[in-house]
């Protein structure tokens, strides 16, 4: 059972260092589109291609049945939190570098360290919790309250946006790790995109039009109530990498919470942190300020404690069990 449990975690930890790449191309790809297209029919798209991908999946573990869910209230509350997550995020993109943006949003771990006590009965002591103080510490600084409003690169309420998307999307990865004991990270996955698909089809009926937007009207707003247009040749590439993405998304992270605990995936996501730096770097030319980078260590250190911790605390538990003669 023991190398049984190792194997499960070695795999976890592969699908989450997937998932965060494909993510990372995610965020880069839609900050690319916010200029120009709305959120909404960004993420139309997005989910539609990507259920089109998971349905191939879904047929790979198990077939139509594997859909089939007597929890289809909790799937609907996760599906809720991931859009409010992602939304969050795709509209602090708009106005943040994707640095920025992605360091506040990686306080998410964090969040999953805290409520997986109340959640998932997990135990958390008090260095890990001093940790998490940390980088919340790290969070704070990135915030600059010190700074009068107009030195900001965007208001303070958009920079609590992705802290925001952090908190929804903890709140996912622990509920997936709940409803993964009954069923298949496919089936998760669809459950996801479905929901965005919804919630888009929504938007476009009441601001589709673009009834909504102004001229004056800030980054982040005017990429949520933009009028639908019609995807330029060149774009409609990168709408399909985004479809894809999706479903790759989707599927290893379902995937990764569903078969490890909480506490012993969630660090690995902080490859996130460089990969947005890079990005951010390459393609759109940001730098960050001082005050992200001393985030950005703050958040990373804590969260590589946390790691640390937990895993000798898994390795102390390990010894402590009875070895089973032959």
């Amino acid at each position: 059972m023991n190398a049984n449990a190792h194997s499960q975690s070695s795999a976890a930890i592969a699908f989450i260092f997937a998932g965060v790449f494909a993510i990372s191309i995610n965020d880069m790809l839609i900050k690319q589109l916010s200029g120009g297209y709305p959120l909404h029919e960004i993420v139309f798209a997005r989910a539609l291609i990507g259920i089109l991908f998971g349905l191939g999946l879904v047929q790979l573990e198990g077939g139509w049945r594997i859909l089939k869910t007597s929890q289809w209230h909790w799937h609907v509350l996760r599906g809720l939190f991931v859009v409010i997550a992602n939304m969050t995020f795709f509209l602090a993109l708009a106005a943040l570098p994707l640095a920025d943006a992605t360091a506040l949003f990686f306080v998410a771990p964090l969040f999953i360290t805290l409520l997986s006590i109340p959640i998932l009965g997990e135990k958390v002591g008090i260095m890990r919790l001093s940790a998490v103080a940390v980088g919340f510490l790290g969070v704070i600084i990135m915030q600059r309250p010190w700074a009068s409003a107009d030195s900001l690169q965007a208001s303070r309420l958009v920079l609590l946006l992705p802290v925001v998307a952090a908190l929804t999307y903890a709140l996912n990865q622990l509920m997936t790790r709940k409803l993964g004991v009954h069923s298949k990270a496919s089936a998760l996955a669809i459950y996801i995109q479905g929901t965005f698909l919804v919630v888009s089809i929504g938007f476009f009926l009441v601001a589709g039009d673009g009834r909504f937007a102004t001229d004056d009207s800030a980054p982040s707003m005017l990429f949520l109530l933009r009028e639908w247009v019609w995807p330029a040749r060149g774009d409609i590439l990168v709408f399909l990498g985004l479809g894809l993405n999706a479903a790759v998304i989707g599927y290893c992270l379902s995937q990764a919470y569903r078969i490890a605990d909480a506490a012993t995936v969630a660090p690995f996501e902080y490859i996130g942190l460089p990969l947005a730096v890079f990005w951010g770097l390459v393609i759109f030319g940001d730098m960050p300020v001082w005050e992200v980078w001393v985030g950005i260590a703050l958040i990373l250190g804590s969260g590589l404690f946390v790691f640390l911790r937990e895993r000798q605390k898994a390795r102390a538990s390990l010894r402590a069990q009875p070895t089973r003669g032959l």
